[in-house]
């Protein structure tokens, strides 16, 4: 591993946008495998947790694929760790989505539905996001930056001082997270233009950081 060209994971567990993640990437300058072998996984300098779809699915297919444990061990363990959209959302503690489920719990708080109001669900389009704190994985970019929002559900942090960034949709929602090492985006990075390479290129710097 370079420090220009760290080892980034994609997990695949079948539900996310790997492919398109994965050139994003590439694109910053990382490394990138997508893989559920766990030897793969632990032996990243970093690991992307991508998400489409429902989140009970979503950690029903993580626990089949024995792949819960390994995320844990290797979050825990200072790796770090993004979530993109609904991988976002699969970093805190359950979710009310369906029948409802817990989740890894990386992050205090649960997942709600949206109080959008009279707006229609899922949100879909460009959306401000608003930087509360700083962070190595914002350097350079504006406040208010825009990103790509595609959800219905948006995650409702325990700790505020979890929260990096902010937006509104009928309501404010927290829409980046972090905690140490692990990172959270609400928004699709890979299709959010400039501001979203901005965003990965920061966390590929931040595993290089980190490995080194």
């Amino acid at each position: 591993m370079s420090a220009a060209s760290p080892r980034i994971a994609i997990v695949d567990y079948g539900m996310g946008n790997r492919r398109s993640v994965e050139k994003a990437l590439e694109h910053v300058g990382a490394t990138v495998s997508i893989t559920r072998d766990p030897a793969q996984l632990r032996a990243a300098d970093g690991l992307l947790l991508p998400g489409v779809g429902a989140f009970p699915a979503a950690m029903r297919t993580l626990r089949e694929l024995e792949l819960e444990g390994v995320l844990l061990e290797c979050a825990r363990g200072g790796m770090p760790f993004f979530g993109s959209c609904m991988g976002m959302q699969l970093l805190f503690e359950s979710s009310d989505e369906h029948e409802g489920a817990t989740g890894l719990g990386l992050l205090r708080g649960p997942v709600r539905r949206l109080a959008a109001g009279d707006l229609k669900l899922p949100h879909i389009g460009w959306s401000e996001v608003r930087w509360v704190r700083e962070s190595p994985l914002l350097e350079g970019l504006p406040n208010p930056s825009t990103f790509y929002h595609v959800h219905s559900y948006a995650p409702q942090p325990a700790d505020p001082a979890d929260v990096l960034g902010v937006s509104d949709y009928g309501v404010e929602f927290a829409s980046v997270v972090a905690r140490g090492t692990v990172f959270g985006a609400q928004f699709h990075p890979e299709k959010s233009s400039i501001h979203g390479l901005a965003l990965l290129r920061n966390f590929a710097r931040i595993c290089a950081r980190v490995a080194a």
